[in-house]
């Protein structure tokens, strides 16, 4: 059975298979950003203290993106690694980086929980928290924070699921978690009378569903590579090569924390709780336009990186095109959709008419080309899973570091309107990062596969 999964990544045709990977991925993406936004709007529904509420869990964004951020590190890093080493015909090397990823996010988890227990209210100061909404923030984070162990666990080793191919299971990891936290989240909130607090613990109870799915399937019979106690060892050379490879989507995801900060801090001073309030809706509204794009990109992941580490080129390129061009159809059509009902998926998240009307102003200005973002992940995460540490990372770090931060406080002084410049820094870094990534790609793809065939 498992050889035959190998296989197919190496000898099925290429459309059906990325279909095959990549709707479950999609699926799970999909069911992911219910399980990411269905607090919120739970929560921006509260009789009376809904929209500080709202605002409240808002600000604890840039830890919860922290926390998934490291499960990408290790999981993004890892599976990858796995899948060329599979490529290879050297499943036993890839199961040392599975043991050796399993034992660094128990490390990160007991790290993690311990910072940010001691000094989340601190944090939450810091990242636009006001006397109004402070208490609706610690509330819901300090119970997200003991969770942490189950976030690492499933997100982080999810990837070694669906980078062996099976894709199905990888999506029931989702699914577990989504349908139980939507299936809590009402009952908790409303029934116990919970407020944010229940919607942390459905959270929380949520994952650790899901995790002890990860690690069952890890430990049994269906799955090729395994979590073994002589690979739980940390091999220094295993995870150095785990940690440079995983540093792209941990950039792209902990930068998001610190672009959530620079956000919430000038909007803050340029428009108060209601333009804060505004961004948590507005981050919302891009989980829901990106996160199937993700599942698209770690649908052909697999077959990019068995096909890397089996000297297969021409399936390399193969897959690239149909995820490009999939990627546009589906970022444009997704972005038109919203751009014309905008009002229709803000109203998802409040009742409150002045928050809605800035939001929906808001949302215009933010998503404006959000379409180009197909071009950035997909040639992104291509050189993520053909093993290129350095030019992912630098990638990552475009979009969000060396542009779109230092726009968020350059533009204000160039326009009136100041919440108006903080919004539009968005559209023009996202232009301008998946005008250079597509550049890159186009100029680096042969040079590193003729290096790979040299290498045969």
């Amino acid at each position: 059975m498992n050889t035959d999964k190998n296989n197919k990544l190496g000898t099925e045709n290429i459309r059906k298979l990325l279909f095959s990977l990549a709707v479950p991925s999609i699926t799970a993406q999909l069911v992911n950003m219910l399980y990411n936004i269905v607090d919120r709007i739970y929560i921006g529904h509260m009789a009376d203290v809904g929209s500080q509420a709202l605002t409240g869990v808002g600000v604890t964004m840039p830890i919860i993106l922290i926390i998934t951020a490291f499960s990408s590190l290790i999981g993004m890093g890892g599976a990858p690694r796995a899948a060329i080493k599979m490529g290879e015909n050297n499943d036993h090397e890839a199961e040392k980086i599975l043991g050796n990823c399993f034992t660094a996010l128990l490390v990160i988890s007991a790290a993690l929980t311990l910072l940010f227990l001691i000094f989340g209210e601190k944090l939450l100061w810091i990242f636009g928290a006001s006397s109004e909404t402070i208490e609706y923030g610690l509330e819901y984070l300090n119970i997200y924070v003991c969770g942490t162990i189950f976030v690492q666990m499933t997100l982080g080793l999810n990837s070694f699921i669906s980078t062996q191919g099976y894709a199905k299971f990888s999506m029931l990891t989702v699914i577990i978690g989504a349908v139980t936290n939507i299936i809590l989240d009402p009952i908790l909130i409303f029934g116990f009378n919970m407020g944010v607090r229940g919607a942390a613990v459905a959270t929380v109870f949520s994952q650790a569903l899901s995790s002890v799915w990860v690690l069952r399937f890890l430990t049994g019979n269906k799955t090729k590579l395994k979590i073994r106690k002589e690979n739980l060892k940390i091999n220094k050379a295993i995870i150095t090569s785990v940690l440079l490879l995983g540093a792209s989507p941990f950039v792209m995801q902990s930068t998001e924390s610190l672009l959530n900060v620079a956000f919430n801090f000038s909007l803050q001073k340029y428009g108060g709780d209601i333009a804060v309030g505004s961004m948590t809706i507005l981050s919302s509204l891009m989980q829901i336009l990106y996160l199937p794009l993700v599942g698209l990109t770690q649908g052909a992941q697999p077959i990019t990186s068995y096909n890397y580490g089996a000297k297969n080129n021409e399936r390399v390129k193969s897959a690239f095109k149909l995820l490009i061009k999939s990627a546009f159809a589906y970022t444009t059509i997704m972005w038109l959709i919203m751009m014309i009902f905008t009002n229709a998926f803000v109203s998802l998240f409040t009742n409150d008419p002045t928050l809605k009307s800035y939001a929906v102003w808001s949302a215009r200005v933010y998503l404006g080309t959000a379409f180009v973002t197909a071009a950035q992940n997909s040639c992104q995460q291509t050189f993520v899973a053909l093993g290129q540490a350095k030019v992912s990372v630098f990638l990552a770090l475009l979009r969000k570091i060396i542009l779109l931060i230092p726009l968020i406080f350059i533009l204000p002084y160039f326009f009136e309107n100041k919440v108006f410049a903080v919004l539009l820094a968005e559209p023009i870094s996202d232009f301008i990062a998946a005008t250079v990534t597509s550049i890159t790609f186009a100029v680096q793809i042969n040079r590193i596969l003729d290096e790979n065939s040299v290498l045969r």
